[in-house]
C-alpha cells in the first residue's frame, strides 16, 4: 500500500512554471507540495539548462518573480549577466538553481520533494482528489483540494484523461496566419515527420578565450553546416555563460533533435527511451565535434550533478500536451492591434518574446511582431488570460508551464522561461486564493487575482502590457492599477526615472549617433560600439544627446558586442 499525505495543493513540478507556483502558493499562506521528478526544480531555467533566456528583457517586463530572480543573480554574480549574443542575460544554470532553491528552503510552508513521478491520478465528479507518485522508497498517495500542473510536458493531462491539444492546428481552425492550412496537415509528410517542435538536449562547455581558431571546422557529420552562418567564436559566444562556460543550445545544424519528436508523449517506454539516448548522443557529439576542431581550447564543462557532468539534467522541450481552457491564447493575440479585449481585461501575465519555432530545414515563417526599440529589437507585449490556467474539464485543475490553453502557432511565443515563471506565479496565488476562499479557480473573481500579484509584497508582477512603465518606477503600482481600471495606461507628466544603480556598472565617455530606433552606435576614441538599452529613461533621453558626446553607465559585453546602457549622466 502506498503511503499517505494530505496537502491543501500539491503542485506537480519539474518545469519553471512548477517552481513558480509552489513558491508563490507557499508565500500567500497556504501549504503545498511541489513533487519533481529529478534533483533540481528550476525546469528550464536550470535543469535544462537554458540559462541565456529569451523574452521579457526590458525594464518593463522584469517584473514578479522573474524581475525577482533577475535582480538576485545581479547580487549574487558580480561578473554582471552580460556574456553573450543570444539574450540579454547570461547565468550558470547552478546559479539560478541555488536562488530558487534559497527560496523554496526559506517558506516553511512549502514541502518540496525531489524523485518523484506521477503515475495515477483519482477522480470524482470533475474534480480530482489525489495523486500516486513514485520514488524511490515506492508509492506515495497524496489527498488535495487543488493540483496545479508545472510539469514540462503537462503530465496531469495525459494521466488524469483531461482533454487537451497536441501539435498542429489548421488555419481554418482559428484563421491563425501562420498556421498550415488542413489540407497541407492530411497530404504533406512533413507534418507526420514533425507533429511537434524539436527538442534539444542542452550541453554546457569550458571555453579558454584566445585558445580558438576563428573559423574552426570542417566539422564532423551531422554537424558540418553548424558554421556556415557564423565562424566558431561566433558560434561559441551565442550562449556564453559566466566563467566562460558555453551553453550549446545551437539551431542551425546543431544540436536540435529531429529525429520522431513526438515521441516525448507516447505511451511505448521503449520509444521514449529511444528519444532520449538519441537526443544525449547527439548533443555529446555536437560537443565532441566542436571540441575536435578547437585546438584545446573547447572542453567538456562540469556544471550539472548528473553524469557525465556536462549534460542538462533534462532535454528542452519546446512543445507540451496544452489544456484546452475556457479561453485559447492563439497568434492574432500577440499581434500588434489584434489582441483581445477580454484577454486584456483578465491578464496575468506579461510576454513579447517575438514567436519562434524549431524544425528541421528552412525557418518557419511566421506573422511579424517585433519591432524597434531602444537600439534594439524586441517582440511587441502580448499577455495571458486567467481562463488560460483553467478548463471546463476539471474543476480543481491549474497550469502553470507551457501546458496553458495556447495554440501550437503561439506556443512559440509563450514557451519562454521568464514568462513561464510568471504564469508559474500567476498559478500558485489562483490556488491559494481558491484555497482561502474554497472557491473554484474558474470562480475567483480576475481582480482580485490581478490585484495581488500587482501589489505582491517580494515580487509585484505586471498584469497589463506598458513598455513605457519600468518595473523601479515610482507610480508603477498606480499605473498598473489605473490601466485596469480604464484611467490610462501611460505615464504623463514627468519623464520616466532613471533605473537604480546596478551592481558592477561602469561608466563611459560616448559620443552618440542614433541612426534609427534600432540602430544605435557610440564613440569612445578608440571603437564604435552598438548600444542598447532595456530602460525607457535612456530610451526618452539618449536622442537629446545625437552627435554630442555623453557620459553614460551601464555595462560593456564584446561578445554581443554591444554597450547596455542604463543611465544617462547629466
Amino acid at each position: 500500500m502506498p503511503r499517505e499525505l494530505h496537502v491543501p495543493v500539491l503542485v506537480l513540478g519539474g518545469g519553471t512554471g512548477g517552481a513558480g507556483a509552489a513558491l508563490q502558493c507557499a508565500r500567500s499562506g497556504v501549504a503545498c507540495l511541489l513533487a519533481t521528478p529529478g534533483p533540481w526544480l528550476g525546469g528550464m531555467l536550470s535543469a535544462s539548462g537554458v540559462s541565456a533566456p529569451d523574452g521579457n528583457e526590458l525594464a518593463a517586463w522584469q517584473t514578479g518573480l522573474w524581475g525577482a530572480l533577475l535582480r538576485q543573480l545581479r547580487r549574487d554574480l558580480p561578473e554582471g549577466l552580460d556574456h553573450n549574443w543570444v539574450s540579454c542575460f547570461g547565468f550558470r544554470p547552478a546559479d539560478a538553481e541555488r536562488v530558487l532553491q534559497r527560496w523554496v528552503e526559506a517558506e516553511p510552508l512549502l514541502d518540496w520533494r525531489p524523485g518523484l513521478v506521477l503515475r495515477e491520478l483519482e477522480q470524482r465528479g470533475s474534480s480530482f482528489t489525489a495523486a500516486i507518485l513514485e520514488g524511490s522508497d515506492g508509492l506515495l498517495r497524496i489527498r488535495f483540494e487543488l493540483l496545479v500542473d508545472g510539469s514540462e510536458l503537462g503530465d496531469a493531462l495525459a494521466v488524469g484523461g483531461v482533454p487537451h491539444r497536441l501539435g498542429w492546428e489548421p488555419r481554418e481552425h482559428w484563421q491563425e496566419p501562420s498556421a498550415p492550412p488542413a489540407a497541407d496537415l492530411l497530404t504533406n509528410p512533413f507534418f507526420q515527420r514533425q507533429p511537434v517542435q524539436s527538442p534539444t538536449w542542452v550541453v554546457l562547455a569550458q571555453w579558454r578565450p584566445g585558445t580558438l581558431p576563428m573559423e574552426g571546422g570542417p566539422l564532423a557529420p551531422p554537424f558540418a553546416a553548424a558554421l556556415e552562418r557564423h565562424p566558431l567564436d561566433r558560434l561559441l559566444a551565442y550562449g556564453r555563460l559566466p566563467g566562460d562556460l558555453v551553453m550549446l543550445n545551437w539551431p542551425l545544424d546543431g544540436n536540435d533533435w529531429h529525429e520522431d519528436p513526438g515521441a516525448a508523449f507516447s505511451a511505448d517506454p521503449a520509444r521514449r527511451q529511444a528519444q532520449l539516448t538519441g537526443m544525449r548522443s547527439h548533443s555529446l557529439g555536437f560537443l565532441e565535434a566542436l571540441a575536435a576542431i578547437s585546438d584545446g581550447g573547447l572542453v567538456a564543462a562540469d556544471a550539472f550533478p548528473g553524469t557525465p557532468a556536462c549534460l542538462a539534467l533534462q532535454p528542452y522541450w519546446r512543445e507540451s500536451r496544452r489544456l484546452q481552457g475556457h479561453a485559447t491564447v492563439r497568434e492574432q493575440d500577440l499581434l500588434p492591434g489584434q489582441e483581445s479585449a477580454e484577454h486584456l481585461r483578465t491578464a496575468v501575465a506579461v510576454g513579447n518574446y517575438p514567436n519562434d519555432h524549431h524544425y528541421p530545414g528552412p525557418d518557419w515563417p511566421l506573422a511579424g511582431r517585433s519591432r524597434p526599440w531602444g537600439g534594439r529589437w524586441s517582440g511587441a507585449p502580448f499577455v495571458i488570460p486567467f481562463a488560460a490556467l483553467h478548463g471546463p474539464s476539471i474543476d480543481n485543475l491549474l497550469m502553470a508551464d507551457k501546458g496553458i490553453s495556447v495554440s501550437h502557432m503561439a506556443n512559440g511565443a509563450t514557451r519562454l522561461g521568464p514568462l513561464i515563471l510568471n504564469i508559474g506565479q500567476a498559478a500558485g496565488l489562483a490556488a491559494a486564493l481558491a484555497v482561502h476562499r474554497q472557491q473554484r479557480p474558474a470562480d475567483l473573481p480576475v481582480r482580485l487575482l490581478q490585484d495581488q500579484l500587482i501589489g505582491d509584497r517580494r515580487a509585484p508582477a505586471a498584469v497589463v502590457p506598458l513598455p513605457e512603465l519600468a518595473w523601479h518606477d515610482p507610480a508603477w503600482l498606480d499605473q498598473q492599477r489605473g490601466a485596469l481600471d480604464g484611467l490610462g495606461r501611460r505615464r504623463t507628466g514627468d519623464a520616466p526615472p532613471t533605473a537604480p544603480v546596478e551592481p558592477g556598472e561602469e561608466a563611459i565617455s560616448l559620443e552618440i549617433n542614433l541612426e534609427a530606433e534600432g540602430r544605435w552606435w557610440g564613440w569612445d576614441g578608440q571603437r564604435r560600439w552598438p548600444l542598447i538599452t532595456l530602460e525607457p529613461s535612456v530610451r526618452a533621453t539618449l536622442p537629446r544627446y545625437q552627435g554630442r558626446r555623453v557620459t553614460v553607465r551601464g555595462r560593456p559585453n564584446p561578445w554581443g558586442p554591444w554597450w547596455r546602457i542604463n543611465g544617462v549622466e547629466p
